[in-house]
């Protein structure tokens, strides 16, 4: 487990980084891939979106393009606190202080989830994706970014040292073991020599 797989640390980590937030995000993970990234729900109007991991905001942005009914959780209040100063805390946009692995909503209460920058923090991804499984609709499309595996060995080794990095094939096992179905992978790079991310979009099975 990488040194910011530890909530604890992942918070205080956050306390830090949201102060420069959104002028580093730019540099991993922008607009353009977003874009590409949402085309992949079909998000309708009206849909019941869910952040998770919402962080200051930017994913959260990207969904109220799609629909007026979004929700963010976060477990970083510092980072929380971003999010409110873009979208207040009683606007366009319900925040909830919580945890991916124990979401604090009923079974089946959203049309979509959107996870992105989030995954790679969480002490047990399973547990978190299975919270997704219970609380997305059946039938309804969830979406994860997480940071792609290094191809070298030293920066395998780093990256191995600091957070989860994964591939398809470990995606394909978090998922499956989760319980989706039809699950599939982007690979997306703000430029070239930036890091890559993979975005997962996969489906809870119909009832």
């Amino acid at each position: 487990m990488g040194v910011l797989e530890d909530k604890s640390r992942a918070r205080l980590f956050y306390k830090y980084l949201s102060k420069v937030y959104d002028q580093v995000n730019p540099f991993v993970w922008n607009e353009e891939m977003r874009a590409e990234a949402l085309s992949l729900l079909d998000i309708q109007p009206g849909d019941r979106a869910l952040d998770v991991g919402c962080g200051t905001g930017f994913g959260t942005e990207g969904l109220l393009q799609h629909t007026d009914d979004v929700h963010g959780l976060d477990q970083s209040v510092h980072q929380m606190e971003k999010a409110f100063r873009k979208f207040g805390k009683h606007d366009r946009v319900k925040f909830y202080r919580g945890d991916a692995e124990r979401l604090p909503f009923g079974d089946g209460s959203f049309d979509v989830i959107w996870s992105s920058g989030s995954i790679e923090y969480w002490p047990n991804p399973v547990a978190a994706l299975r919270e997704f499984r219970r609380v997305v609709k059946p039938g309804k499309r969830v979406l994860v970014v997480g940071p792609d595996y290094p191809k070298s060995t030293v920066m395998q080794k780093l990256a191995d040292a600091i957070m989860l990095f994964y591939d398809e094939g470990e995606a394909d096992r978090m998922f499956d073991e989760a319980g989706f179905v039809d699950v599939e992978h982007h690979i997306q790079q703000a430029r070239p020599g930036s890091p890559r991310a993979i975005t997962t979009v996969a489906r809870a099975p119909e009832e």
